[in-house]
């Protein structure tokens, strides 16, 4: 009994002196680094505290707090980073990427790489004199490495910033770093495989960020406007558009320009019409018709949005459902000059749902734009401002691609013409891409009164006419409807610079997002 009394103290005393306690594996491994028994001494009792603390003063500078926190939470305040990648050279890596981060317009110092540097220099200097001057070194360390790594991987591999942030027609729900996928990276083992996959790949970012090089070379200004334009559009390059397909029908408003890519093969190549610029007193007079309500007071805003989506459906010879705003600013004030415009122009009224067969006799005088009680649409044939094709996909703002009556629009310089939907300069070219098969294509060119491709099909053709030019009978054209190949996805986006054939083409900020975007970045840019 006296004996198993005596172990039982012996053991106490052993495990209050910390014989039993099992070594941190960062002392065994500066212990060894270094060759220094020093850091055989370090102590997580010691060191947890000193690092809650330290984590607590730097949290309102990180850029995840709540991540850094929860990270650390699960691996109780182990200086995880340290331990992986400071004696294999990792920190080096990562402060060498950062070091270089300029390529890509950053400023170094928005990952605090002095600091950082400054940090690893004072652990490589190993000039401790005990181990509690090591502590709050390691714990320092630990939080600013996890924070560079994560704000770095971020900007480089995401953006800078979320674009619905900061733009009121961005649609787009871009990929964009949550817990999950900053709690995967510092839980990564091998920091510079995590590094590399951070970079952008795309032969666009890789060509603008060669020509930034190029450009600082040439000019030696980072003020300059063609570098800041640059910058501005890799950052719109950085962020991750959640495209799934392999066709992609590529719409820049800036370029009033649409190209069809498979890939990366180039199917067609047109012109096109956007949306008109907001009115420069758009945000005054905005918070005018908050106030008063008049719809003589709201201001214009035709800017076609940029969005994502997949084609489904091609209307020929489409009707057009216009919209609330076009009837109130424009079909009511003709209507009122010219009582026989709406029959001219093949506008039907609609009033509860029900169709007006007068509406030439309207008194328009008697109702306020305000509370119009009607609904217009425009019928098929040559005189529709679609024209004689819409291409429809799912999105909130009912935009669409479409033919147009008006050709001349595509002749201009500044083709931001539109109420918001994307004209297409060749749209039969663009439905002969769009449609299944040759069989549905000749079916669609006889809807359009063009002959089929397929000869054998000419007599079916010459009925189509003449059922069309039977006066006798009430023949009425209407819409009709064609499947589009499967995951065809349209991007409607904003560039106004990209690198072509070693140069760099610019195109003017017709929406006047650029200074919108830099006021958001410049901060963090070099």
């Amino acid at each position: 009994m006296k004996k198993t009394l005596l172990f039982a103290l012996l053991c106490l005393f052993l495990s209050s002196c910390g014989w039993f306690k099992e070594k941190p594996e960062i002392a065994t491994l500066l212990a060894k680094h270094f060759d220094d028994k020093l850091y055989n001494k370090f102590d997580t009792a010691f060191y947890n505290p000193i690092f809650s603390k330290k984590l607590d003063e730097l949290s309102i500078s990180l850029s995840n707090p709540k991540t850094t926190k929860a990270f650390y939470s699960a691996h109780e305040n182990n200086p995880v980073l340290i331990t992986r990648f400071y004696t294999n050279g990792g920190l080096d890596s990562l402060k060498s990427y950062i070091e270089r981060s300029t390529a890509d317009g950053f400023n170094p110092e928005v990952f605090k790489v002095k600091e950082l540097t400054e940090l690893i220099a004072t652990l490589d200097a190993n000039k401790f004199k005990s181990i509690d001057e090591v502590y709050p070194l390691i714990a320092e360390l630990e939080i600013k490495t996890a924070d560079a790594f994560l704000r770095y991987a971020s900007f480089t591999k995401y953006g800078i910033i979320n674009p619905r942030k900061i733009y009121n027609r961005y649609y787009i729900n871009v990929h964009r770093p949550d817990s999950l996928r900053m709690d995967s990276l510092l839980n990564t083992t091998d920091i510079v495989l995590s590094l590399k996959n951070a970079q952008p790949s795309s032969k666009s970012y890789l060509d603008l960020k060669a020509m930034l090089a190029f450009y600082r070379d040439s000019i030696g200004n980072e003020n300059d406007q063609a570098i800041k334009t640059i910058k501005l559009n890799m950052e719109r390059l950085r962020w991750q558009l959640p495209i799934k397909t392999d066709e992609v029908v590529a719409v820049n408003i800036p370029d009033f320009s649409l190209t069809w890519f498979n890939k990366q093969d180039t199917l067609a190549h047109m012109n096109v019409c956007v949306g008109g610029k907001r009115e420069s007193t758009y945000a005054e007079r905005m918070k005018l018709f908050l106030k008063s309500g008049s719809l003589d007071d709201k201001p214009k805003n035709h800017e076609t949005p940029q969005l994502v989506s997949v084609f489904n459906a091609i209307q020929v010879n489409p009707i057009w459902n216009i919209p609330v705003s076009i009837a109130q600013s424009e079909i009511y004030w003709m209507a009122r000059k010219d009582p026989y415009y709406l029959s001219n122009s093949n506008i039907k009224v609609y009033y509860k749902g029900k169709q007006i067969y007068e509406p030439d006799t309207i008194q328009w005088n008697k109702y306020s734009r305000e509370k119009l009680p009607f609904t217009f649409k425009q019928g098929s044939g040559e005189g529709n401002a679609l024209g004689k094709f819409k291409f429809i996909f799912d999105n909130s703002s009912s935009i669409y691609l479409h033919d147009t009556n008006n050709k001349y629009g595509f002749k201009l310089a500044n083709r931001a013409i539109s109420h918001g939907c994307v004209r297409i300069e060749d749209p039969l070219k663009f439905a002969e891409l769009m449609v299944k098969d040759k069989y549905q294509y000749d079916q669609l060119r006889m809807e359009v009164n063009l002959p089929p491709i397929d000869t054998n099909r000419n007599k079916q053709y010459q009925k189509i006419l003449a059922k069309k030019a039977d006066t006798t009978k009430a023949f009425q054209l209407k819409p009709s409807w064609f499947a589009t190949r499967k995951n065809v996805a349209v991007v409607i986006s904003y560039y106004t610079c990209w690198a072509e054939n070693g140069k760099v083409q610019f195109r003017p900020d017709v929406y006047d997002y650029d200074g919108i975007l830099w006021d958001a970045i410049k901060k963090y840019m070099q």
